[in-house]
């Protein structure tokens, strides 16, 4: 299933799986998918899972899904010191957010465990 939303004035689509679909419908609290774009000595994506809290900035996707994009950083670069770890991360600030919120997010449940990927140029292939 697909859906539409706004992040500071931007399309996103998120599609989500059938597996998906069956796990949020299950779920008693929304859930958080966190669009993270990390900075630092270099840069990252990931979609992180969790049940809402105090989040702010966060869009409703539906019943039990909330979406949120989240540029962090690292207070200094260092790979190797974190090896295995995450490091700290803060809020990144960015002066124009919406050059940076992605085009789409898709979300899937397999194995008892949610995955998400994010980007910024449409896939035809899916």
């Amino acid at each position: 299933m697909k859906h539409e939303v706004r992040i500071e004035g931007r399309k996103v689509e998120i599609e989500l799986t059938p597996a998906a679909e069956q796990a949020l419908a299950r779920r008693e609290q929304p859930l958080l998918a966190e669009m993270e774009l990390y900075f630092s000595c270099l840069i990252r994506k990931k979609v992180r899972f969790r049940d809402i809290g105090d989040e702010t900035n966060t869009v409703s996707a539906g019943d039990h899904l909330s979406i949120r994009f989240r540029p962090v950083m690292t207070a200094k670069c260092n790979v190797h010191e974190y090896e295995g770890d995450e490091p700290p991360l803060t809020d990144f600030p960015i002066t124009r957010p919406e050059s940076y919120i992605p085009k789409w997010l898709r979300i899937d449940f397999k194995r008892g465990q949610w995955n998400g990927e994010f980007g910024y140029t449409f896939d035809t292939a899916h």
